[in-house]
């Protein structure tokens, strides 16, 4: 652009022939920047995934991920309701569990969970029992499986957190969210500042998109560990998700001081730190990003935080390297436009090819994402 174009930002919106559109947030309103959903299991990739913590250790903070997937989880706790045995005596069916449990640290799964399943045979209130088998059932992937021996053993044992928790895990790995919000909250009863169970809970709210209800749960996991990079970063998306930007960059950046963030959380700090106003920062956690991860969405926002800055032949060309990677990304496409409209403008409205791409560039996004009110405002208006 020529040198003596002033800029069209004012008071952070581009001045387009008189008229003021927003250019960042509304017209780039398609972009996924935040993800609110936490668990992903390589199923169903999202901008930013956290995994609920599976085992009793910190779930990795990176997208597509598989849970862990570990023998045991330390919160073991024997029957202590009918199956309680008298001193010196052992329940009926305990052998078999003593068994199941040699076995399973061989890593012989298999013959492990036959021998707890004859331990429930011969007791069937025998809770250890159903949490060993609810364990490898959940080691294998098996989570309908686990899910369904943990209830037994929370059935058994109403006060057992071990059972309470393990079943709301089971439940949360299996999208069923809304009961694993309410089995959490029955083990945070037995348990009130257990890290798990608190992030996890707080995570199943931002799941529901509830995030006010998981502000608290998640504060508390922090300050029960607050050097756990899970935690941190799920409660920076609680606060992004909240528009409490600023606190969210905060737990963002702690995070990044305890481990390497991945490209999903990056976005989100990203995103975090345009909402605050700190657009240079901004660029340069996107620059860095699309170095490692150079994905569509980084790309778009890059856009965005380079046009905050009136840095708009940047700006024009990182929504155009969006779009070579995936043409039908309908945001990019809404940065193309801005840039393009903003063009037109600076040359006293004469660069018709300006517009005219400015236009169809605004029509193909409405193809691919209609509920777009403003773009459709914007195409009304300079057609």
């Amino acid at each position: 652009m020529p040198e003596r174009k002033k800029s069209a930002m004012a008071g952070g919106r581009a001045v387009f022939g008189g008229a003021i559109v927003c250019s960042l947030a509304l017209v780039a309103g398609g972009c996924q920047s935040l993800d609110k959903y936490a668990v992903n299991r390589n199923r169903k990739p999202r901008p930013a995934t956290v995994s609920p913590s599976s085992d009793g250790r910190p779930p990795a903070v990176v997208a597509g991920d598989e849970p862990a997937r570990a023998a045991s989880d330390g919160r073991r706790t024997a029957g202590a309701g009918a199956d309680a045995p008298a001193p010196g005596r052992a329940a009926p069916g305990q052998q078999y569990v003593e068994r199941a449990q040699r076995l399973q640290t061989q890593g012989n799964l298999e013959e492990a969970l036959r021998e707890f399943e004859k331990a429930i045979e011969v007791n069937p209130t025998l809770t250890v029992a159903y949490l060993g088998a609810g364990d490898i059932h959940r080691q294998m992937g098996d989570y309908a499986g686990a899910e369904r021996r943990y209830a037994r053993a929370a059935e058994l044992e109403p006060t057992n957190f071990s059972a309470q928790y393990l079943h709301a895990l089971s439940l949360q790995l299996l999208d069923r969210t809304g009961e694993a919000i309410r089995a959490y909250l029955r083990a945070l009863t037995i348990r009130p500042e257990d890290f798990d169970a608190n992030m996890n809970l707080g995570i199943a709210y931002l799941q529901v998109g509830e995030p006010a209800e998981g502000l608290a749960y998640l504060q508390r996991a922090v300050r029960t560990n607050p050097r756990n990079a899970a935690a941190r970063t799920n409660l920076g998306a609680i606060y992004s998700a909240l528009d409490r930007h600023e606190e969210a960059v905060v737990e963002y950046q702690q995070a990044a001081e305890l481990t390497e963030l991945t490209g999903p959380v990056l976005l989100n700090l990203a995103n975090s730190l345009g909402r605050s106003g700190r657009y240079e920062e901004m660029v340069n956690t996107l620059e860095q990003l699309t170095r490692t991860e150079p994905t569509p969405n980084a790309y778009e926002r890059l856009g965005a935080g380079l046009f905050r800055l009136r840095r708009y032949e940047e700006a024009l060309a990182s929504y155009r390297k969006a779009l070579e990677i995936d043409p039908n990304h309908f945001p990019a496409l809404n940065g193309v436009g801005v840039c393009l409209m903003n063009e037109w403008h600076f040359t006293d409205q004469k660069d018709e090819r300006a517009r005219r791409e400015a236009l169809d560039a605004w029509r193909r996004s409405l193809q691919i994402q209609r509920n777009q009110p403003r773009i459709l405002e914007l195409l009304g208006k300079y057609q």
